[in-house]
């Protein structure tokens, strides 16, 4: 699903957008601070997002809390359920950060599906042609 996502942000018609993925244990405030846009991703774990996602907002939530109001993001979840409680939590984070969703988020439910790349494609396809186009 990441790759369908960076495949969709390099899309030949969009230039001057650099796209690269972090996992969260990796990205730091200071990644958080460079980028101009962000893809949230994250399984779906006993209703909740993952650790690792956790862990990175616990690192960069105050050192980038006044810094990055306004940030444009999206929000992918590969649920196994209904999704709804990882949403709704990082919902809550992203809020106290003041940062802006660009577009519903992508609740990937159920069974792995195929048309969940293609979906992801186009999360990182809308969020690097806004990005493009100034709009975020």
């Amino acid at each position: 699903m990441v790759e369908a996502m960076l495949r969709g942000a390099a899309h030949p018609d969009i230039a001057g957008v650099e796209a690269r993925w972090l996992p969260p244990l990796e990205a730091g405030p200071e990644d958080i601070l460079a980028a101009d846009g962000i893809i949230l991703g994250t399984p779906e774990n006993l209703g909740y997002m993952s650790g690792a996602l956790k862990d990175c907002f616990d690192r960069i939530y105050y050192p980038c809390l006044e810094k990055t109001q306004g940030k444009p993001y999206a929000l992918v979840i590969r649920a196994g359920h209904d999704g709804t409680g990882t949403r709704r939590a990082v919902e809550t984070i992203v809020t106290g950060l003041r940062w802006r969703a660009v577009r519903e988020p992508l609740i990937c439910r159920g069974e792995f599906q195929e048309e969940f790349l293609a979906q992801c494609e186009e999360v990182g396809m809308y969020m690097a042609a806004g990005l493009e186009a100034g709009l975020f």
